[in-house]
């Protein structure tokens, strides 16, 4: 299931949203001239370093956040921030929501530290933050919408608590299931963080809903 836009109404500038979507294009520009294992020796967060020596890879927990995989590694995660960030940081501010997104990211890391079966493999994508943007929408818009394409040809409106709950469930049963090659257990400690950062933070803004019946034609 693809999200194609959210039923609000009002979303507001997202400077920090657009700022992480040209950095991390801009880091994977760059990552094409270092070489991907190169970067992700460098930048990318290896659970059994870190536990090793906290300290000294430490700045991995925040470096992590901005190196991809792939093209279609990139572009699946800027494409999940751009449908639900700009409507949580309209939400929440400019600040706090950077704030939720770094926080998120860097719980992402640890859980997976913690939790993953192979602490060597390094782990890479801003999908822990992204985990954690998702994760505070459903906190802050439980009463919205997520207009989905249903692949090969069905479009519909799902409710967000569908949609995101759907999600994180699959993260949770491939998680347990020990599915290699994605760090599910990131996802799902991004996921959880946001969430509960979001219920802490003071709204900035209200919002509106928009029912699906009313704009389905729209897309910003």
């Amino acid at each position: 299931m693809i999200p194609v836009r959210d039923s609000l109404l009002f979303h507001g500038p997202a400077p920090v949203t657009k700022a992480i979507i040209l950095l991390c294009g801009l880091v994977f520009y760059f990552q094409l001239s270092w070489g991907f294992e190169e970067s992700f020796a460098i930048f990318g967060f290896i659970p059994a370093a870190f536990l090793q020596d906290p300290l000294g890879q430490s700045y991995r927990l925040l470096s992590s956040m901005f190196v991809h995989g792939s093209l279609g590694h990139l572009l699946g995660n800027l494409w999940f921030l751009w449908v639900f960030g700009p409507a949580l940081e309209g939400r929440l501010g400019s600040w706090r929501y950077l704030g939720l997104y770094l926080v998120s990211g860097m719980v992402a890391a640890l859980a997976q530290a913690m939790l993953t079966p192979d602490p060597f493999v390094p782990m890479v994508g801003a999908s822990g933050a992204i985990s954690g943007v998702t994760g505070g929408y459903l906190r802050s818009f439980p009463s919205a919408y997520v207009f989905t394409w249903l692949f090969p040809a069905f479009w519909l409106w799902l409710p967000a608590t569908l949609y995101l709950g759907y999600w994180a469930t699959i993260q949770l049963i491939n998680a347990l299931l020990g599915m290699p090659g994605v760090a599910w257990w990131a996802h799902l400690g991004g996921f959880v963080a946001g969430m509960m950062m979001a219920s802490w933070m003071r709204p900035r803004r209200d919002y509106r809903v928009t029912p699906f019946w009313e704009n389905w034609y729209y897309f910003r």
